[in-house]
């Protein structure tokens, strides 16, 4: 089985992945906050987690990849800090907190299934996974790693000694950077809170009992609890956003480690952001792009998927029309280049056939040299550190190289396309509906009518044919040689 190689954040290298169990790797990814549409930007880990869930399937791993669904009250700042952004969008909306995260994990998944990004092995709800969190609490304090005040349960930070590491964050640091808005009841201003009861929010939507009191969890357990109830105590790979390596997942790093004793987990994964002309695209600044606001300008879902993977994951990434079109125009010369050999592959086959030469289905004959050339590149490139942009250029070398027959080219493109999740198998000629004989005579005899009436200047009759025509399916175009008729 082919070594992948990934860049680890918890020592800032490339390393080797060694499989906690041989042949399988347990893969927890962060999910949505689920209060408002994703942005562009915040798609940009889930094509990442993708890709690597399907490389890792591809290079012969078995994969269970778990993402969470955020809907229970998640603050606008990683620091207990901001407003609850569930709550506000429920009072904007004048809708329930469950509607609203109901109503965004729909739109959630409608955009990633647009972008061929496959459903994680499981899904899991904050809000149903409570208990779990509680007993993860209730384990860390038993341990000796929690304070309370002020009616919340909070985690020392200074009573961890690797706090900060994944970070490479010093504690006496971070003591220094105190802030006006602290909360009062924190003893250092890293400390963070496991279970609020006493929160600045009043009526609080979402609560639940709790040894506590009746209350609702803080941000970082619900990871930690989710992840371990679906992989263990101790797993692979941990994945997400560049933005969460300085408080989030170094919180969840602390309060797993704090409750089992040991190692959480192996590989920290953290894509880079998506930049826009003004910086990092936010969604606090109510101003933002969706994929369908990408739609509405007339590209596809794939186009998107496309231009992300003609970056690095690890490399900022700067988001232009200028660069859609690019990644539009690529992903439009790919598609044709496979119909071409889709269609040169079926006049061979249709001419083997006549020769009596049937040759093997696609896939069972033994692959030629050079097409396993092209895949082992193309994989290779894969497992180090998921170069796709090397891999895009791989796919590419195969398509153009004469040495292969068409046959063997469209199967090992379409292997390819397991990782890349570009639809290629799917890609079929788009053929245009032909109108029946009487429509046709119709069309026809109407168009004639059409141009003496403009002839005679009679253009309101000339409007009504166009009209007529058109609630029958029809389009006319006028250019220079006349008017002409296609089905809409």
């Amino acid at each position: 089985m082919r070594t992948i190689r990934l860049f680890n954040t918890l020592g800032r290298e490339v390393q080797d992945l060694v499989p906690l169990v041989p042949g399988r790797i347990g893969f927890y990814g962060c999910g949505p906050t689920v209060y408002n549409y994703a942005h562009i930007g915040n798609l940009r880990p889930y094509v990442l987690h993708d890709t690597l869930a399907r490389t890792l399937t591809l290079l012969g791993y078995d994969v269970t990849h778990v993402m969470n669904i955020t809907d229970v009250g998640h603050l606008a700042g990683d620091v207990d800090t901001g407003e609850d952004k569930m709550v506000k969008t429920a009072q904007e909306r004048g809708k329930s907190v469950y509607e609203i995260a109901e109503f965004y994990t729909a739109a959630f998944f409608k955009d990633t299934g647009r972008m061929n990004i496959r459903r994680p092995t499981v899904v899991c709800k904050a809000t149903e996974h409570v208990g779990e969190m509680v007993a993860l609490i209730k384990r860390i304090e038993a341990n000796g790693f929690t304070y309370s005040a002020g009616g919340n349960l909070y985690f020392d930070v200074t009573r961890f000694p690797g706090y900060g590491e994944l970070a490479l964050l010093k504690l006496e640091d971070l003591k220094a950077r105190a802030r006006v808005d602290m909360d009062p009841n924190k003893k250092n201003p890293a400390d963070f809170a496991l279970w609020f009861t006493k929160s600045k929010f009043e009526n609080q939507a979402m609560v639940w009992d709790s040894p506590w009191g009746r209350g609702y969890p803080g941000w970082h357990i619900e990871c930690s609890a989710m992840s371990m109830k679906y992989l263990g105590e101790q797993f692979d790979i941990h994945a997400g956003g560049i933005d969460h390596v300085p408080i989030h997942h170094t919180n969840e790093i602390a309060q797993s480690e704090a409750a089992t004793g040991h190692k959480w987990v192996n590989y920290w994964m953290h894509n880079e952001f998506l930049v826009m002309d003004k910086g990092k695209m936010s969604k606090s600044s109510g101003s933002f792009l969706t994929l369908q606001t990408l739609v509405d300008a007339g590209y596809e879902p794939l186009d998107y998927r496309y231009f992300l993977l003609g970056a690095h994951y690890r490399s900022q990434l700067q988001f232009s029309y200028e660069g859609l079109d690019s990644a539009r125009a690529s992903r439009k010369a790919l598609g044709e280049r496979i119909l071409a050999i889709k269609e040169k592959a079926a006049l061979e086959s249709h001419a083997n056939k006549l020769r009596g030469t049937m040759a093997a289905p696609s896939g069972s004959e033994p692959r030629s040299s050079q097409a396993q050339k092209w895949l082992d590149a193309f994989l290779d490139d894969l497992a180090t550190d998921l170069s796709t942009p090397r891999a895009l250029a791989d796919l590419w070398g195969l398509l153009k190289d004469p040495a292969l027959s068409p046959a063997e080219a469209l199967a090992v493109a379409c292997e390819m396309d397991l990782a890349l999740g570009l639809g290629l198998s799917e890609i079929e000629k788009t053929v245009a509906p032909v109108a029946d004989a009487g429509l046709a005579a119709l069309a026809d005899g109407l168009v004639a009518e059409r141009a003496l009436a403009k002839k005679a200047k009679d253009f309101s009759r000339a409007d009504a044919i166009r009209l007529e025509l058109k609630g029958k399916g029809i389009v006319l175009e006028d250019g220079a040689g006349g008017t002409t008729w296609k089905l809409a």
